[in-house]
């Protein structure tokens, strides 16, 4: 059980073949000065090379630990953020405490050591805008205090299991999964505890940590308010999970990841009036068709801009989103991202809803083959060149009478796989005064707040 601040590592760069940055004053690396300025890390065998542009100076080391005794920030360049979402680019960021560069099997990683608590100023400040409501801000940063906590806590205990839950596969019928006219099912989840080498990665596949760019002092205040303090539930740290909206209604733990009801990772609505949870596709339909009163509901610019970062405004259908797909660029994603040729596409056919109207049983029909996916998130990467918005949607389709349609048109609900904390949602209740406390309590019901360190 932990009971002090950490030191984490976090995957900026990944089984990269280089790494450029700059050091904005002299480091340790590996005990030996290391001038400031630009520098290139490039694998020379199983070793890291790391070279000073103009200076001359090199170390050759299969792990090179780069110490930051100063204040100044160190910078690596072309860091991807959004790794295969639809706003996936590249920028330069900026980072405070060490800097470990490592090879293995001739690419590289970057890895930033930093205490915990310096890491979750950064978390709030990329995951939604650091000038959102400063209760939101107190709010976020106990649920990613207590989601990384759970998530090293869990590690600890089990360091081999936590990753072999991440896929199960099982066939129908005894021949193989590439025969033609047999019923594969697909069942995967994507854990976050699957990192080997470092404890969490900077990207929406953990939590984003985009360095000290955009840190401000009320995200700063909001991480000192709530230092140390967690979700707790029965005394155990809460596995606190959170997506961007949810579309009206939260979604339960196991719809996207193990067959394992958690307690506090249940479906709520999304705001003052409750609704009649969805349990056929007649009520999918309405409700995915309608336009109920939600805290994500949110259309309000001025609104949008305080709460979100830039790049997620380039995102404005969150709450109610349309895709259209003609027949040919359909089938041509799915045999890209499955692996399964379907031939002609006739249908796509919901088998199993969450309460939030999220799929997580998908069954794909072709002239060629059928095959069943979920969960949720491994449908919403088969329909979409990158991610659909989220599993909760219906489909539509356009053609003659007889023969496989024309076109598929997707009408969707939320963004992201909407279990536990919605942020949109969170932020306008945040808007509306309410407290972090009760912003937490309304979507991890029944869990308390505790402080684990001082």
């Amino acid at each position: 059980m932990i009971r002090m601040e950490p030191t984490i590592t976090v995957g900026i760069i990944d089984r990269a073949e280089a790494v450029t940055g700059a050091f904005r004053e002299t480091v340790s690396a590996n005990g030996l000065d290391f001038p400031a300025g630009p520098f290139q890390a490039v694998a020379d065998g199983e070793n890291v090379a790391l070279s000073g542009e103009g200076s001359g100076a090199r170390i050759v080391a299969r792990c090179i630990r780069c110490r930051i005794s100063g204040s100044a920030p160190f910078v690596l360049r072309d860091v991807t953020i959004g790794v295969a979402f639809h706003w996936e680019r590249r920028r330069e960021q900026a980072f405070r405490g060490d800097l470990v560069l490592e090879c293995r099997r001739g690419l590289l990683t970057a890895v930033n050591e930093i205490p915990l608590e310096a890491y979750l100023e950064s978390v709030i400040s990329s995951e939604m805008s650091p000038g959102a409501p400063p209760e939101f801000l107190k709010a976020h940063a106990v649920l990613s205090r207590s989601w990384l906590l759970a998530m090293l806590e869990r590690k600890a205990a089990s360091p081999v299991d936590a990753a072999a839950r991440e896929e199960t596969v099982s066939i129908a019928g005894p021949d193989s999964a590439a025969a033609e006219g047999r019923t594969v099912e697909i069942r995967r989840w994507y854990g976050r505890e699957d990192h080997e080498h470092f404890d969490v990665c900077a990207d929406d596949h953990c939590q984003r940590y985009q360095g000290v760019g955009a840190v401000t002092e009320q995200a700063r205040e909001a991480v000192a308010a709530t230092r140390g303090r967690v979700l707790t539930w029965r005394g155990e740290v809460c596995d606190a999970r959170y997506s961007k909206c949810c579309g009206g209604w939260t979604e339960r733990f196991e719809s996207a990841w193990e067959d394992v009801p958690v307690p506090y990772l249940v479906s709520v609505a999304d705001g003052p009036v409750s609704f009649p949870v969805i349990s056929n596709e007649e009520e999918a339909t309405r409700w995915i068709r309608s336009e109920p009163e939600a805290c994500c509901r949110v259309r309000d610019t001025e609104v949008l801009k305080s709460v979100l970062p830039d790049f997620d405004r380039e995102t404005p259908d969150f709450f109610r989103w349309k895709v259209e797909y003609g027949r040919d660029e359909l089938q041509e994603i799915l045999k890209e991202k499955s692996g399964l040729d379907f031939g002609d596409l006739r249908g796509l056919v919901p088998l199993e809803r969450g309460p939030s109207g999220r799929i997580v049983r998908l069954r794909v029909e072709g002239s060629r083959r059928t095959a069943v996916v979920g969960k949720e998130l491994e449908i919403r990467r088969w329909l979409s060149r990158s991610h659909l918005y989220s599993s909760a949607f219906i489909v539509e389709t356009e053609g003659p009478p007889s023969g496989p349609p024309e076109r598929f048109i997707l009408h969707g609900a939320g963004w992201g796989h909407g279990v536990g904390l919605c942020q949109i949602g969170a932020a306008a209740m945040a808007c509306r005064r309410f407290k972090a406390e009760e912003i937490l309590a309304h979507y991890f019901p029944g869990t308390s707040l505790t402080r684990r360190y001082d």
